[in-house]
């Protein structure tokens, strides 16, 4: 994968965190970082388990954008978790339509680099053909409408592998981004609790570099734009989604080492979703800091 253009300044890779939000954007979210000593954030911009949408705090929305600009902190949102394209149910589609849509708007609105969705799964017995058919024909669409110059890029998050999942290895990434047309706006969020469950054995001899070698392999250089830093309570290959601490899982700390030094990673941030609250997150932010090459 090619290399992002990092800011002078700027840490090869920001580690930072998904934030709460409840009581404002800036004033619970961006403090919650500070706290962390985060480098980086990933927001909800609606419930992340329900279909509401709203506008949004205008004051908010501003003093989020201008302290993440000023500061030269990367943002990103994380589309609610319901969203399924594959699915067999129309209202469940249309809902799924409605509510990417609204993430993306509201990520332009707050700066955000990126919106990160799921890949879904093919429900209702249909086959995988089927449901990627239907990614096409409502998802398409979507990047059509990013005609700004600060428009987020839509971020495809493979999943753990459960169920009838779409895309969860690294080769299901090549059927799915064809059905998007290898859209420039498109880009690939890597959970390592996902990429692990699902088979890629990061903690192997040579599994870091197998995984990368074959997400370049199936998706082009160039598509991986954040990863989601979570270690995972389940085995390999397990299709458990089941994130722990940093160090605490069964991927551990060495493959994290080896990610953050892989060249696929220059200039990707990591966001941590891992257990343990601000103190559990403080010390995953700082572990992860700690082992970025050059780090002692």
């Amino acid at each position: 994968m090619t290399e992002q253009i990092i800011p002078p300044g700027r840490a090869r890779n920001p580690v930072g965190a998904h934030v709460p939000v409840a009581g404002g954007l800036a004033a619970k979210g961006l403090g919650y970082a500070e706290r962390l000593g985060a480098e980086a954030v990933q927001v909800f911009v609606a419930n992340p388990r329900g279909w509401a949408t709203g506008p949004g705090d205008p004051a908010q929305d501003e003093e989020f954008r201008t302290r993440c600009a000023a500061t030269g902190l990367p943002s990103y949102v994380h589309a609610p978790y319901l969203i399924n394209f594959g699915s067999h149910t129309p209202e469940t589609v249309d809902r799924s339509v409605a509510s990417l849509r609204h993430s993306l708007r509201r990520a332009r609105e707050i700066g955000a680099l990126g919106v990160v969705v799921h890949t879904g799964s093919a429900t209702g017995g249909r086959t995988r053909e089927a449901a990627l058919a239907q990614v096409r024909e409502r998802m398409r669409p979507l990047l059509d409408e990013l005609t700004h110059d600060d428009d987020p890029y839509l971020l495809l998050e493979p999943t753990a592998g459960q169920g009838f999942s779409l895309c969860s290895v690294a080769e299901d990434l090549g059927p799915y981004l064809d059905v998007l047309d290898r859209h420039p706006r498109v880009g690939l969020c890597l959970d390592t609790c996902h990429a692990f469950a699902a088979g890629h054995d990061l903690a192997a001899p040579g599994g870091v570099e197998s995984m990368f070698a074959r997400i370049e392999a199936a998706a082009g250089p160039g598509r991986l734009r954040l990863i989601h830093a979570n270690d995972s309570k389940a085995g390999c290959a397990s299709h458990l989604d089941r994130h722990e601490n940093i160090g605490a899982g069964r991927i551990g700390e060495t493959a994290f080492r080896e990610i953050l030094a892989h060249p696929a990673t220059a200039g990707v941030p990591l966001v941590i979703e891992t257990p343990g609250g601000p103190e559990g997150h403080a010390a995953d932010v700082k572990l992860l800091q700690s082992l970025r090459p050059g780090q002692p």
